[in-house]
């Protein structure tokens, strides 16, 4: 079980999803907070990600998170990221009267080994992803939002060995 640092980082979870070509899964967030539609309406796409309940480790959180945000977890594990990566919220999106600043994350590289048709981004009832499509991951960091990017550099990076063959 892995508890909040004392930097009040709230503990989650990324996932890489590669196809067989090693393209990278990619979601267009929905647009349901007010509150974010002007920060994701520029650059709305992201990876699968979500928090770690408590109880939970790394590995079963991304699981779980991929089966409800993209309706599977028909998946490889590859690779994980050596460490932690960070991130930070801009205020204006931080739940009032919350302590969190932003996430602290365990990145996780998947291969998906089933079907496009099996995806359902809509399996819990609560859609993260109004469409999505596979990616070079170079053109995820160039449509992520900002203060995510370093993020998604540093995710890239570590697992560069593995989307060599997309150059």
């Amino acid at each position: 079980m892995i508890e909040n640092n004392e930097n009040q980082f709230r503990n989650g979870v990324g996932m890489v999803l590669i196809n067989r070509d090693n393209r990278v899964f990619a979601g267009k967030r929905t647009m349901t907070n007010t509150k974010m539609v002007s920060w994701f309406l520029k650059k709305p796409w992201q990876m699968p990600q979500g928090g770690i309940e408590s109880n939970e480790e790394p590995i079963d959180a991304a699981m779980r998170e991929l089966s409800e945000e993209i309706g599977t977890n028909n998946v490889e594990v590859i690779a994980e990221t050596e460490n932690w990566l960070e991130y930070i919220l801009p205020k204006q999106l931080r739940r009032r009267n919350s302590t969190m600043m932003g996430q602290r994350q365990k990145w996780f590289l998947m291969r998906f080994l089933g079907q496009d048709s099996d995806f359902d981004l809509n399996t819990t009832g609560h859609k993260e992803f109004d469409v999505w499509r596979w990616m070079h991951f170079q053109n995820i960091i160039r449509l992520s939002v900002h203060f995510k990017r370093q993020l998604y550099i540093e995710v890239f990076r570590q697992f560069r060995q593995y989307l060599i063959n997309q150059e």
